[in-house]
C-alpha cells in the first residue's frame, strides 16, 4: 500500500505522470481519482451509531485497519463483535518488521529479522498524509504518537543509470536547473511578444517578474551561475566565515543534458496530493497503529484463524476456520451479520454463498505486485557522509527508490533504510527470487548510488507482497472500466454479508481507504439492522 515507485513497465504512477505532462495537473488529478488515487478523504469525524438492538452481533473477518476500525465502532455502539484474523498479530498490511521477528512467505521461505533494537522496516504503508483524517483520528484516539515523515529532501538524489555517467544528482540541483531553464525560455518568449495572444499587456510585466522569481533568473532574465541560482542549486564553494568565506556560485547543467537524463520526471514527486507536506509516521513504526488497535480490542480478536468457508442464511452468517497452529482443525463462528475485510485474492478462493454480482466483483480486481527491502548498515553513512536526513532518492534502477529514515538522526551505531520499493515488472522479477537474493540485488543496485553500500551492509529483509499468505498482493488495482462495472456490486450488502477494505474505496492503496470504507459499511449495516428490527 501507500505506493511511490516506478518500473520499466507502464505503471499507474508513470501513466499519471504522462497525463500530467501532456494535459496538465487537473487532468492528472481526474485520472487519479477515477483509478482510486488522490481522492479527498470523506472522513468528517467520529460516527454516531444509536439504537442498537440488544444482542445484535457482527462477525468481522480480518484484523487490518478496516476490520479493527469497524470492530471498534460496532463494539462501542453495543454490538456483540467477534474478529477472526489469519496472522498471529493485529494490523494486516499495517505492519512493522523489527529485530527478532520471523516471517514466512508463500513457498516456505522464512526470514528472521536481525535488525538492532528499535530499528524497523514497514513492509506495507509507511506514511500518513495530513488529509487522511480517519487514520489520524484513530492514532489520536488510541494514543499512538506521530512524528514528521520527510517525503521531499532537496539533498537526496535523483539518479539515472544513463544520465550524467550514472552519477546521482542532488534533487535541488535538478529542480533548480529545470525550473531555471524553463523560466528563461518563457521569459524570452514573453519579451519577444510570442505570448501576446495569451498574456495581456498589463500582465506581461507581472509574468516576467514571476518568472524571474520562480526560476532564479538574473536581471537579464537569464539562468546562469549567480547568487540567485546558487541559492537554489547550491554552491561550488559554500559561504563561510572570515577571509575564506566568500562563496562561489555553481554552474547550472545545460538544458539538453538535463532533458536527456529524464531526471526531471521525479522532481514533482512531492507535488502530488497524496504526498504533499505534511506527512506523518507513528513513532516506532507503522505497526504501532495495528498494535494499539489490538490492545484496545483485546479478546474480541481470535488470531491464527484461517477462514475456509463463509455461509449465510436468513438468520445469520457462519464462518468456518482452521487454527493455523493445529492443521486440519475446524472451528465455526456465527453472528447475525458479517463484515468481510479479507483481501480479494484470498477471498476469491474461499467458498462463500453470495450472489453472482458480488462474486463477479470479487473476482474482477487483481492486486498490485510490490516488493520492499529493508537494509541494515553498520552506520548511518547517508547522514555522516552525504548529509541526507530523511526523504527519498529516486532512480531508474529496478529498486526504484531508497527511503531514508525520518527519525533517529545522529543515532550512534547501526541504521536501517528502505533499500527498494519496487512495482510492476521488476516487482515480479524480485518476487521470483529468494529473500536473500532480493536483499543482495538491492545492495548491488544501491551501490551504484551510494558506494558505501557493500562495505557498510550488515543484514536485510525482503517482503514480496504476492507471496504474503494473508494478502497475496499489495492493493486492489481498479481500472475505470472495472469500477464502472463492479464497484457498486462489491460494496452493496449481499443479504447479511458486506465487504470493506481499501479495495472498496476510491482511496486505493492507502489505509485511509480501508478506514473510510469500514465506516461507510458500518453505518449502512447499522441502518439495515435498525430497519429489520422495526419490521420484527
Amino acid at each position: 500500500m501507500d505506493n511511490d515507485a516506478g518500473s520499466s513497465s507502464l505503471s499507474r504512477r508513470q501513466l499519471l505522470r504522462m497525463i500530467g505532462i501532456t494535459a496538465g495537473n487537473a487532468a492528472m488529478y481526474q485520472a487519479m481519482s477515477s483509478l482510486g488515487f488522490a481522492a479527498e478523504s470523506p472522513y468528517r469525524g467520529p460516527i454516531d451509531l444509536q439504537g442498537t438492538p440488544p444482542g445484535a452481533s457482527v462477525l468481522i473477518l480480518g484484523a487490518g485497519m478496516a476490520g479493527m476500525s469497524a470492530a471498534y465502532e460496532l463494539r462501542n455502539a453495543g454490538y456483540q463483535v467477534q474478529v477472526l484474523e489469519f496472522n498471529g498479530r493485529p494490523g494486516g498490511r499495517n505492519w512493522s518488521l523489527r529485530g527478532g521477528d520471523s516471517y514466512t512467505e508463500l513457498g516456505g521461505f522464512t526470514q528472521r529479522c536481525q535488525f538492532d533494537q528499535d530499528l524497523y522496516i514497514n513492509p506495507g504503508p509507511w506514511r500518513i498524509p495530513y488529509h487522511h483524517r480517519g487514520m489520524l483520528h484513530y492514532c489520536k484516539t488510541l494514543g499512538v504518537p506521530l512524528e514528521a515523515f520527510v517525503q521531499v529532501n532537496y539533498n537526496a538524489y535523483l539518479h539515472s543509470s544513463q544520465g550524467f555517467g550514472g552519477k546521482p544528482q542532488r534533487y535541488r540541483e535538478v529542480k533548480a536547473d529545470y525550473q531555471g531553464h524553463v523560466a528563461e525560455l518563457l521569459a524570452k518568449a514573453t519579451r519577444q511578444n510570442a505570448l501576446d495572444a495569451s498574456v495581456s499587456k498589463e500582465d506581461r510585466e507581472k509574468l516576467l517578474e514571476s518568472l524571474r522569481n520562480w526560476g532564479a533568473l538574473d536581471r537579464n532574465f537569464a539562468y546562469v551561475a549567480s547568487g540567485s541560482s546558487a541559492d537554489r542549486r547550491g554552491y561550488k564553494k559554500k559561504p563561510g566565515g572570515g577571509l575564506t568565506g566568500r562563496p562561489i556560485p555553481s554552474e547550472p547543467v545545460a538544458l539538453s543534458e538535463l532533458l536527456d537524463s529524464r531526471l526531471w520526471s521525479d522532481i514533482a514527486a512531492g507535488d502530488s496530493y497524496d504526498w504533499q507536506s505534511a506527512l506523518m509516521q507513528p513513532v516506532g513504526g507503522m505497526g504501532r497503529v495495528g498494535e494499539a488497535f489490538g490492545r484496545e480490542l483485546g479478546p474480541l480478536i481470535r488470531y491464527n484463524a484461517r477462514v475456509v468457508d463463509i455461509r449465510q442464511d436468513i438468520h445469520g452468517v457462519t464462518a468456518s476456520y482452521e487454527d493455523t497452529g493445529k492443521p486440519g482443525s475446524r472451528v465455526t463462528a456465527r453472528a447475525d451479520w458479517c463484515l468481510c475485510t479479507i483481501p480479494l485474492p484470498i477471498l476469491a478462493q474461499i467458498p462463500m454463498n453470495v450472489g453472482p454480482a458480488m462474486a463477479a466483483a470479487i473476482a474482477a480486481v487483481p492486486y498490485a505486485s510490490a516488493v520492499k527491502v529493508g537494509l541494515q548498515f553498520k552506520r548511518r553513512f547517508w547522514e555522516e557522509d552525504e548529509h541526507i536526513y530523511g526523504g527519498i532518492t529516486y532512480t531508474d534502477l529496478p529498486i526504484a527508490n531508497i527511503g531514508y529514515p525520518s527519525s533517529g538522526y545522529h543515532s550512534p551505531g547501526k541504521g536501517v533504510l528502505l533499500g527498494a520499493y519496487i512495482w510492476g515488472v521488476h516487482a515480479m522479477e524480485f518476487t521470483s527470487m529468494t529473500p536473500d537474493e532480493r536483499v543482495q540485488k538491492a545492495v548491488d543496485y544501491g551501490n551504484q548510488i551510494h558506494p558505501q553500500y557493500r562495505a557498510e551492509f550488515d543484514n536485510g529483509v525482503a517482503v514480496a507482497w504476492h507471496r504474503a499468505p494473508f494478502a497475496m498482493g499489495c492493493y486492489g488495482m481498479w481500472s475505470s472500466d472495472t469500477r464502472a462495472r463492479h464497484y457498486d456490486d462489491l460494496c452493496q450488502i449481499d443479504q447479511r454479508i458486506l465487504l470493506a477494505g481499501e479495495h472498496a474505496s476510491f482511496i486505493g492503496g492507502w489505509q485511509e481507504g480501508a478506514v473510510t470504507s469500514a465506516l461507510d459499511a458500518v453505518q449502512r449495516l447499522h441502518q439495515r439492522v435498525l430497519a429489520q428490527g422495526s419490521k420484527a
